[in-house]
C-alpha cells in the first residue's frame, strides 16, 4: 500500500510538471512569435509650395481592411520614435502611418513648426494616402476611417489637423499646447495694465493699444533655446540621415544659423531670444501654428492627456482645448509623466487602456461612449513592481478644471510681509526651478546649492501647518502688491510643500512667471494682482504647510537686463483648489487576481519555481574577477527595461571602493531603487551586469551575504523591542548568532539602552536608526541604504551621518540613495547623480556639488 502511494506521488508530481512546463511553453510561443502585423517602408510626396518627401512607414495588422491611424512624432523626432506605440496600436487591429515630420531625420523641407500651410497640410496628403489604400476602411470615396493620435509636436499637429481637415474622426492629442505664444511667454498676471512693450523703427519703447493682454509675459528661453538648437543640426535630435537611406535629405548647404528652420520662422526666434519681448510679427506666426485658432471648429471626439511634470506645457494648456472644444465629445485624463519625467508604468497602462477605448468606441464602434469622467493621477510612494514611484489612478464623473470642484481652501499665512528683492543684472545670478526634460532635479538642493533661491532675490511666506490631509488638485493662486521704479517687474511665484523639518518640496519644479506693468513707485499706492500658478495634484500631508516664495530672477526665463529694486508685499493667504474623486478600481481587481493565483496555482508554481531554482542553480556563473575582487561593488552598463517598453535604467556605470559612502542622487522616478533592487538580486537587469566583490549579482548568489541592505522599508513588530526585533531578524537568515555582531552594531548606530525599550515608543529617528542597525547585522562589507534620512529632523539626520562615516571607517562601504543634495553633498564622499534611468554626473562629493564643478556642466551638456 505504502509503495503504491509513493508511485502515485510520484506520478501526480511529474503531471504537476509536465503541465506547468506544457503552460510555460505555450505562454512563450504565444509572446515570442512574430509580431500580427506587417510592415511597409515609404516615401511620400507632399507640398506644392516647398515640395519635399516623407520618410514613412506603414504598419498592417493581420485583418484587413481597418481603421487608421496618423500617429505623429514629438519635435526632434522621426518615425522610429514611436514605433513601439505603432505596433502596439497594429496589434490591436489599425493600420497605422508613422512618419518623419518635414525638417527632421530623413524627410525633406524645412521645419515651419506646424504651419497649417505645411505641417498640417502634409497631414492632409497622408489621409488622402490612406483613403487610396485597400488595407484601408472607408467612410466615402477619398475619407479613410481615421483617428490622428500624438504627443508634443504632434499632439498640436492632432489637433490643427481634425481643425482644418473634417475627415478626422478621433484624436488623442498628449503634453501638448492650445497657444504656442501663452507656452513660451507665460504671464501669470492678472494686472489690468498688462501690456506688451516694443520698439518702434527708431529703437524708442511703444505700447501698442492692440497687444492683448497675458500675450507679452516672461520668456521661457531654455526651452526655446533647447527647440532651436534642435532645428540646426541636419536630422534634428535623430541625427542625420543614414547614409543607405533611398532617398535621404539633399545635401544643401544649410545656413549656420538656422540649419534646417524655415528662414520666417528663424528670423522670429533671433529677434524674441535677443529682447526676450513677443513680438507682433512672432504673436502672428507663433497663433497660425496653435490649436486655440482653430479649436473650436473640432468635430472629432477628442481624448486630451497631459503631463502633470511638464514645464513647457503645463495643464492649464490641456484645460484651454478642453474649454475651446464646443462641437465635439471631450475627455481630459492627466498622468505623473510630461516632458520633464516618463511618468510611472502603471501610469502609462492606464492612458494606453483610455486611448485603446477611445480608437475602438470612436473607429470601431466597439463598447459604450467613453463619456466625459475625469482621471488623474496622484504619487503614493514606492513600488516594487517596475519603477521607483507608486501612483493611485483617481477618477470623478466630470472635469472641474483648473478651479476644482469643491471650495477652494485659502490658508491663512502669519500676516502680509512687505520686503524689498533686487533683481539682478541680466538675470544672473539666479535661482534654478527647472531645466528642459529634467523636471526638478535642478531643485533637489532645497534651500542650498546652485539650484536654491538667492538671498536678497526673493521674498517668502509661509502659512500655518495643517491639521489634516489636504488634498491639491488644480492650480493654486495667490495675491501679492508690487511696486518697481520702473513701472515693471518680472517675478517667479513659487509654492513649496515644506514638511516638519523644514525641508520644502516644489512640485515638479513648477513655477509662475509673470510681468507686470503699470506699477506704482509706491508700495503704499499698488494695486493687488492675482497670480495664477501652474496646475499640480499634489498631497498636503498633516504637520506639513505651505511657503510661498516670489523670486526675481530664474535661469531658465529671460529677465531684465538692467538691475533693479522692487517692493512685494507678500500675501495674507494662498487659494488652494480640491476636488474630490475616487480610486480606480484597478487595485482591488489585482487583489483578486492574486488571490486566485494563491488558491488555485501556487502549488504548481512552487513546482514550476523548484525547477527553474535547480536549472538556475546549475547555470549560475560562478567566476570571479581577480583584479575587482576586493572592490564593494561595480556597476557596467546596467540597464533595465519591463515589458510594457519602460526603461527604468539606461546605461548606468559606476563602481564603489573600500572606506566610501556613495550617494545615489536624483529626483523621483530617476532609477535609483530600480537599481538598488538589481543589486540585491531582486531584479534582472536587461542589459549589463553588477559585480560585488568581483562576483556577477544574480538571484540567491551567495555572495549577496556580503551585503546588508534597508529599500523597502525593516517590517519593525512594534510589540518587542528594538534589540528582540534585531534579534528576530537575525534568525530569519539562518545564520549562526555568534555573526550578529549585536553589541557592535548597536554602538556604531548608538542605540544605548534604549534598544531595549518597545519599537511603538520610539520616534521616527529611532525607527530610522534601528532599521540601520537591522542592515549593518554581521557587519556587512557593503552597506546599502534607500533614503535613510527621509522624515528626520536636523539633529537626527546629523546623528545619520556620523553613523553612516563610522561604519565606512573601518574598510567597508555604503551606497546610499537619496533625492536631497543637500544631504548627500554633506554625508557622502562621493556622488553618482542619476536622471530618468542614466548617470549625469559623478565623482568626489567636493568635485561634482562644490563651487564650480561639473555636475551643472552635466546638466547644460544634456540640454546643449
Amino acid at each position: 500500500m505504502r509503495e503504491w502511494v509513493r508511485r502515485w506521488r510520484r506520478w501526480v508530481t511529474l503531471g504537476v510538471v509536465v503541465a506547468v512546463v506544457a503552460a510555460a511553453g505555450l505562454v512563450w510561443w504565444g509572446t515570442s512569435g512574430p509580431p500580427p502585423h506587417t510592415t511597409e517602408e515609404l516615401r511620400i510626396a507632399v507640398g506644392s509650395d516647398e515640395p519635399a518627401e516623407l520618410d514613412a512607414r506603414l504598419y498592417l495588422p493581420e485583418q484587413v481592411p481597418a481603421p487608421a491611424v496618423l500617429l505623429a512624432h514629438g519635435f526632434g523626432g522621426t518615425k522610429d520614435s514611436v514605433s513601439e506605440s505603432a505596433e502596439q496600436l497594429a496589434g490591436r487591429g489599425y493600420v497605422v502611418l508613422t512618419y518623419t515630420a518635414r525638417g527632421f531625420g530623413a524627410s525633406g523641407g524645412l521645419i515651419h513648426l506646424n504651419s497649417p500651410q505645411y505641417e498640417v497640410a502634409d497631414a492632409s496628403e497622408l489621409l488622402t494616402f490612406l483613403a487610396e489604400r485597400p488595407e484601408v476602411q472607408r467612410d466615402g470615396e477619398g475619407d479613410p476611417r481615421v483617428a490622428a493620435v500624438g504627443g508634443s509636436y504632434g499632439g498640436a499637429l492632432s489637433l490643427l489637423l481634425a481643425g482644418y481637415d473634417d475627415r478626422v474622426d478621433a484624436i488623442v492629442p498628449q503634453i501638448t499646447w492650445n497657444s504656442l505664444a501663452e507656452s513660451l511667454f507665460p504671464n501669470y498676471g492678472d494686472h489690468a495694465d498688462t501690456t506688451a512693450i516694443v520698439s518702434d523703427e527708431e529703437g524708442e519703447s511703444v505700447e501698442p493699444e492692440d497687444t492683448p493682454a497675458g500675450y507679452d509675459g516672461v520668456f521661457k528661453s531654455a526651452w526655446a533655446g533647447l527647440f532651436y538648437a534642435t532645428g540646426l543640426a541636419p536630422g534634428g535630435l535623430a541625427g542625420p540621415p543614414a547614409p543607405d537611406a533611398e532617398s535621404p535629405v539633399s545635401p544643401v548647404a544649410l545656413d549656420p544659423a538656422c540649419g534646417r528652420w524655415a528662414p520666417e520662422v528663424c528670423a522670429v526666434y533671433q529677434d524674441i531670444a535677443a529682447s526676450g519681448r513677443l513680438t507682433d510679427e512672432a504673436r502672428t506666426l507663433l497663433d497660425a501654428s496653435s490649436p486655440s485658432s482653430i479649436v473650436s471648429l473640432i468635430e472629432a471626439p477628442t481624448l486630451l492627456i497631459q503631463g502633470q511634470a511638464d514645464s513647457l506645457f503645463d495643464l492649464a494648456q490641456a484645460d484651454a482645448n478642453a474649454r475651446g472644444i464646443i462641437n465635439a465629445p471631450v475627455k481630459v485624463a492627466w498622468y505623473s509623466g510630461g516632458h520633464d519625467a516618463a511618468g510611472t508604468p502603471s501610469d502609462q497602462e492606464r492612458i494606453d487602456y483610455l486611448t485603446g477605448q477611445w480608437l475602438d468606441h470612436y473607429l470601431k464602434g466597439e463598447g459604450e461612449a467613453p463619456g466625459d469622467d475625469f482621471t488623474f493621477s496622484r504619487i503614493g510612494g514606492v513600488t516594487s513592481r517596475s519603477s521607483d514611484l507608486a501612483t493611485m489612478g483617481l477618477t470623478r464623473e466630470t472635469y472641474p478644471g483648473l478651479s476644482g470642484s469643491e471650495e477652494p481652501l485659502a490658508e491663512p499665512a502669519t500676516a502680509e510681509v512687505v520686503q524689498t528683492i533686487a533683481s539682478p543684472p541680466s538675470g544672473t545670478p539666479a535661482a534654478l526651478s527647472s531645466l528642459p526634460s529634467l523636471g526638478q532635479l535642478s531643485t533637489l538642493a532645497g534651500n542650498t546649492g546652485f539650484g536654491a533661491d538667492i538671498p536678497g532675490q526673493f521674498a517668502m511666506v509661509e502659512t500655518a501647518p495643517v491639521t489634516e490631509t489636504v488634498d491639491i488638485v488644480g492650480a493654486p493662486q495667490v495675491s501679492l502688491r508690487v511696486a518697481s521704479p520702473t513701472g515693471e517687474a518680472v517675478l517667479f511665484v513659487k509654492l513649496y510643500d515644506v514638511d516638519s523639518s523644514g525641508q520644502g518640496r516644489l512640485s515638479n519644479g513648477l513655477i509662475a512667471p509673470v510681468r507686470l506693468s503699470g506699477l506704482s513707485e509706491d508700495i503704499a499706492d499698488a494695486e493687488e494682482v492675482t497670480v495664477t500658478l501652474p496646475g499640480i495634484v499634489q498631497r498636503l500631508e498633516p504637520g506639513h504647510h505651505l511657503r510661498i516664495v516670489v523670486a526675481t530672477a530664474d535661469q531658465s526665463f529671460h529677465g531684465p537686463v538692467e538691475p533693479v529694486e522692487y517692493t512685494v508685499a507678500m500675501p495674507s493667504e494662498v487659494i488652494v483648489p480640491q476636488t474630490a474623486a475616487t480610486p480606480l478600481p484597478s487595485q482591488d481587481s489585482a487583489w483578486f487576481v492574486a488571490l486566485i493565483v494563491l488558491v488555485v496555482g501556487l502549488p504548481a508554481a512552487g513546482l514550476a519555481a523548484w525547477v527553474i531554482a535547480r536549472v538556475r542553480h546549475r547555470r549560475r556563473d560562478r567566476s570571479v574577477e581577480a583584479e575587482i575582487a576586493d572592490t564593494p561593488l561595480v556597476v557596467r552598463g546596467l540597464r533595465k527595461t519591463y515589458g510594457d517598453g519602460f526603461v527604468a535604467v539606461d546605461g548606468v556605470d559606476f563602481t564603489v571602493e573600500r572606506g566610501q559612502v556613495v550617494g545615489l542622487l536624483g529626483p523621483n522616478g530617476a532609477g535609483k531603487t530600480t537599481s538598488l533592487r538589481t543589486l540585491m538580486g531582486l531584479l534582472q537587469p536587461t542589459e549589463g551586469e553588477m559585480r560585488v566583490f568581483g562576483h556577477k549579482v544574480t538571484p540567491g548568489a551567495p555572495v549577496l551575504s556580503r551585503l546588508g541592505a534597508l529599500v523597502e522599508g525593516p517590517g519593525l513588530l512594534p510589540h518587542l523591542s528594538g534589540m528582540d526585533n534585531l534579534k528576530l531578524y537575525w534568525r530569519s537568515t539562518g545564520r549562526p548568532e555568534s555573526e550578529a555582531e549585536f553589541d557592535t552594531v548597536v554602538r556604531i548606530a548608538d542605540l544605548g539602552d534604549r534598544i531595549h525599550r518597545k519599537v511603538r515608543k520610539y520616534s521616527h529617528g529611532m525607527k530610522q536608526r534601528i532599521a540601520i542597525a537591522q542592515a549593518m547585522l554581521g557587519l556587512p562589507e557593503l552597506l546599502v541604504l534607500d533614503e535613510p534620512t527621509d522624515g528626520l529632523d536636523p539633529p537626527q539626520i546629523a546623528e545619520m551621518r556620523r553613523v553612516l562615516h563610522d561604519y565606512a571607517s573601518d574598510g567597508r562601504a555604503v551606497l546610499v540613495s537619496s533625492h536631497l543634495l543637500a544631504e548627500v553633498e554633506q554625508t557622502c564622499t562621493h556622488v553618482v547623480v542619476m536622471s530618468r534611468g542614466r548617470v549625469v554626473g559623478k565623482g568626489e562629493v567636493k568635485d561634482v556639488i562644490g563651487s564650480g564643478g561639473r555636475l551643472e556642466d552635466a546638466f547644460l551638456e544634456l540640454v546643449e
